[in-house]
């Protein structure tokens, strides 16, 4: 329960998970509280955050966690052998699948699925015992290990880069639509500090979650993106065009393994394996 509340930051959304009403939660953390002898979270207008207590209680949780889930394995006289990888549609057709066949000859044993992410929320993550992200890194949700650094660049269709060569960059990017993955991201900022033009105020920023979808929506002309080189193929027929050589080196693609989760031989052969691929 306790574990649950902080996973969910919410006395309601625990209880629900839980199926137990939100007085009940209350009524046995005030009861664990008191016979501890000390707040375990903070009450806020948003929910609850943990003490620093309650961030020590958690973490000593998950460390029995992890050795129960062990014990049992090892009672049952196996190791899980089945692995759920998330990774997003883009990179699954245009890096991973192609090299997949030799991680399975390697490793008959291993039950492997491939589960398709694009948010890589809290929920998605919980149902896969590693994933694959793109970015610079800076999560907090788990372990992460960069497995692939592959800068992106801005990209957009022939129009566009007619517009970025006669206007150049700095006036261009002022009248183009900027295609993000998600609005909460750093890219675009981070590329403009490392091209020394001045951050975009404007408001027309699409935000298109799925990298495929959004390679699509650069080449029907909806706006300009940051890309990598797995788009080479369509730079390559001239579907897009790169608009500038300014990168992003610390972005890239990290393998993510969710914290609490198990290292099961599974996970360290595909962690292995992927490591040795890229």
């Amino acid at each position: 329960m306790f574990a649950e509340i902080a996973r969910h930051s919410s006395f309601s959304d625990a209880a629900a998970a839980l199926n137990m009403t939100k007085g009940a939660i209350s009524y046995q953390i005030k009861t664990l509280e008191a016979v501890l002898g000390m707040a375990l979270f903070r009450r806020t207008t948003r929910g609850v955050t943990l003490t620093d207590e309650g961030l020590r209680l958690l973490a000593a949780c998950q460390t029995r966690y992890q050795e129960i889930e062990a014990d049992i394995q090892e009672m049952k006289g196996r190791v899980s052998r089945s692995l759920t990888v998330g990774v997003s549609t883009y990179f699954a057709a245009r890096w991973l699948s192609p090299r997949l066949m030799t991680f399975m000859q390697r490793h008959p044993d291993v039950q492997l699925r491939i589960q398709p992410m694009i948010q890589f929320s809290e929920q998605e993550m919980q149902h896969v015992d590693l994933a694959i992200r793109w970015g610079n890194g800076d999560w907090r949700e788990g372990v992460v290990t960069p497995i692939m650094s592959l800068p992106p660049y801005p990209v957009g269709n022939s129009s566009m880069a007619q517009k970025v060569e006669a206007l150049g960059m700095g006036v261009a990017i002022s009248q183009l639509t900027l295609l993000r993955d998600r609005d909460d991201s750093n890219a675009w900022s981070d590329w403009l500090t490392a091209a020394s033009l001045p951050q975009q105020t404007r408001q027309d920023v699409l935000i298109v979650p799925d990298p495929n979808v959004r390679v699509q929506a650069v080449i029907d002309g909806q706006g300009i993106a940051l890309m990598d080189d797995l788009v080479s193929a369509d730079l390559g027929a001239q579907l897009l065009f790169r608009l500038s050589d300014i990168e992003l080196p610390d972005y890239g693609y990290f393998l993510v393994q969710l914290n609490g989760t198990v290292a099961t031989d599974a996970v360290a052969a595909f962690s292995e394996w992927l490591r040795a691929q890229s």
